[in-house]
Order: C-alpha cells, then structure tokens, then sequence
C-alpha cells in the first residue's frame, strides 16, 4: 500500500518545511481575466527557488489540488465587484468565506469563491489563503490587458512579493 503525508520530511528543526505557493488564475484569451497569470509572469525570477508559482485556468480540482499542499498560498484572478477598474483588493480568507460580491461573474469553470469553499468543504484548506482580485474592466475576447489593469498587474505583483519575502526572511 502506499501512503501520502503532507510535509512528511521535516526540516533541521523537526518542524515541517513551509511550503508558500503563488496561484495566477486567468484566461490569456479574455481581456482582463488574464491579470491574475500576468502577476505571476512578473514574479517569476524575482521570488525566492522554495516558492511555488503556479497557473491556473480556474478549472476547481487543479486549485483545491494546489491549496492541498497546506501552508501559505496566495491567489491572483481578475473580479468583477463593481470597484473602479485596476483596484486591487486584499482579502484573508483563511477563516471567512470569500465575499459573493467579488467573483459575480466567471469565465471559468466555476468561480474561484466556489472553488475556495469547495476546497474548505471537503477539508483541501492550505493554513492561510490570500486573495488578491484585480478589478477587471473587461473580459471581452482579444488579448492584452487594459492599462488600468496593467498598472494593477504591477501593484498585485509588488504586493505579493513583500508578503512572500517577509515570510521567507529574505530582504
């Protein structure tokens, strides 16, 4: 028989190693919805080797398959709430549901809000989940972000990464 462990090898310490994983969620081919992989692609080369950074289409069981993995995780999709387009929204949901008025509007599968409380339901929770959502303006066939978008990309992605190092120690 063969059995799976989360964090079976601990560290020096005895502790299980951190695992910290960066999810964009998009559709390259829809306008804004691509905002959540454009904030990884910036990250790419700039985190630390022991960070995860992931893409997803939203498709549900590839997401609670990467919450799984316990630790930290933090999510980038584009939203739909009614804000100004290129606000950038922070929301902890480690202990809450994800707001209904953020994720109105998918052109994934199902929405990532589902997807979150799917993964919580059926105990695939990481430790801590953050969500950062891009106020789309438009999710429109066509490529390419809109700039108001392209500037939220940047601060999402600056953002991200200060968390991540600050829970890494790395300056």
């Amino acid at each position: 028989p063969v059995h799976l462990l989360r964090n079976a090898l601990p560290d020096a310490r005895g502790d299980p190693p951190l695992t910290l994983t960066v999810i964009g969620v998009g559709n390259r081919l829809r306008g804004d919805d691509a905002a959540g992989l454009a904030v990884v692609e910036l990250l790419r080369g700039k985190l630390p080797a022991s960070v995860d950074l992931l893409e997803r289409e939203g498709e549900p069981t590839s997401l609670i398959a990467a919450f799984d993995r316990g630790g930290t995780v933090w999510v980038v999709d584009a939203v739909s709430s009614g804000s100004a387009a290129g606000t950038v929204h922070r929301i902890d949901v480690t202990t809450g549901e994800v707001p209904a008025r953020f994720f109105r509007t998918s052109t994934h599968h199902l929405g990532l809000g589902e997807a979150i409380e799917l993964a919580r339901a059926v105990g695939s929770f990481p430790d801590q989940l953050i969500v950062f959502g891009v106020e789309a303006a438009g999710f429109d066939l066509g490529h390419g972000l809109t700039p108001e978008v392209s500037r939220a990309v940047d601060q999402a992605a600056t953002a991200i990464l200060e968390e991540v190092l600050a829970c890494t120690n790395t300056p």
